[in-house]
């Protein structure tokens, strides 16, 4: 069983950055794919950027080039920094882990087995 739990949410403004962190415990992330998801108010949850045990990585082309996902295996922690963020990207994100075979297929749309609770994104203009 894996625990997720994200932090790093906040208000910012328009072109502001943040980074979002997913803290695991219970096993080790080194094997899992590991991915970011958003939801937003009336909307359906989306896939923003995925890496694999690998450390390949997958994004979503409406933040591609702005940003980045990444893993800390020693600290077993997530990351998703974000950079010229844009109204649009306001959306409750959440981490998610899945077997490494989710990576090989397409994996922001995969079926992911565990979840965080989330983290709170707000992009004003």
């Amino acid at each position: 069983q894996v625990q997720l739990v994200e932090s790093g949410g906040d208000s910012v403004q328009a072109g502001g950055s943040l980074r979002l962190s997913c803290a695991a415990s219970g096993k080790s992330l080194k094997n899992y794919c590991l991915g970011w998801f958003r939801q937003a108010p009336g909307k359906a949850r989306e896939g923003v950027a995925t890496v694999d045990s690998y450390s390949s990585t997958n994004y979503a082309d409406s933040v591609k080039g702005r940003f980045t996902i990444s893993k800390d295996n020693a600290e077993n922690t997530l990351y998703l920094q974000m950079n010229s963020l844009k109204p649009e990207d306001t959306a409750m994100y959440y981490c998610a882990a899945a077997p490494q075979w989710v990576c090989l297929l397409d994996s922001l749309k995969g079926d992911f087995a565990y979840w965080g609770r989330g983290t709170q994104v707000t992009v004003s203009s």
